[in-house]
This record gives C-alpha cells, sequence and structure tokens, in this order.
C-alpha cells in the first residue's frame, strides 16, 4: 500500500469565494423562487443540496443522482460549491450573507425549525 499524500486532481480546479458565493446564489434563485407556483422540477433537488449541506442532521440528505437530474448548469454550480469546500475549512452559506435565505428555505421544504421544539 502506497504511503504517498493524494495528488490534486485538475478535475477539482480552485474555485474562489466570490465563484461560490455567486453559484449559491444562483441556486437559492431556483429553490426559492418568489412563488410556489414559480418553482420547477430542478427546485426541490437544489433545495436538497443547500439543505443537506446547511444541516444534513436534520435537513435530510441530498441523493448524488440528483446531479444527473437537474440541467448541467445547475449541476456545475452545486459542483463549484462542492469544490469550494473541497479547499476550505467549515463553512456554510452565512459567510456568503445568506442565512436568512437558508432558513426562508428550511421553512419553505422542511417546516420551521422552531416548531420542532
Amino acid at each position: 500500500m502506497s504511503t504517498n499524500p493524494p495528488q490534486r486532481r485538475p478535475v477539482i480546479r480552485a474555485v474562489s469565494h466570490d465563484e461560490a458565493g455567486e453559484a449559491i446564489g444562483r441556486l437559492l434563485a431556483i429553490a426559492l423562487p418568489p412563488t410556489r407556483a414559480a418553482e420547477t422540477g430542478a427546485s426541490p433537488k437544489v433545495a436538497d443540496f443547500l439543505l443537506a449541506w446547511w444541516n444534513g442532521l436534520e435537513c435530510g440528505h441530498f441523493p448524488i443522482i440528483h446531479l444527473c437530474n437537474v440541467d448541467a448548469v445547475i449541476a456545475e454550480d452545486m459542483l463549484t460549491i462542492m469544490a469550494h469546500l473541497a479547499q476550505e475549512s467549515t463553512i456554510y452559506a452565512d459567510a456568503w450573507g445568506y442565512r436568512d435565505a437558508m432558513h426562508d428555505l428550511w421553512v419553505r421544504y422542511r417546516g420551521d425549525p422552531n416548531d420542532a421544539v
């Protein structure tokens, strides 16, 4: 068995804080359109992704197959965030100022977390 440290792969490129923040903003717009009538089939899948990152224990998981079931542009935004997470220490959407949007997302898709008390 080799004891060499893992090598960086070119497929995981460096993602800036700003690029990740822009991807989060685009994904939130898909998951939280202005009205429920404006939701698309991708909306709950994007919500699953963001909520699993935000609090997987309480909000559920993100089935990897969802990457195949959304448009390539949406999947790329998800992968952009994952690439950023792979290069940073623990960081969440509130680092980009999205705490309130994540709460709204939680309420829309999982119910109000304050009601679970």
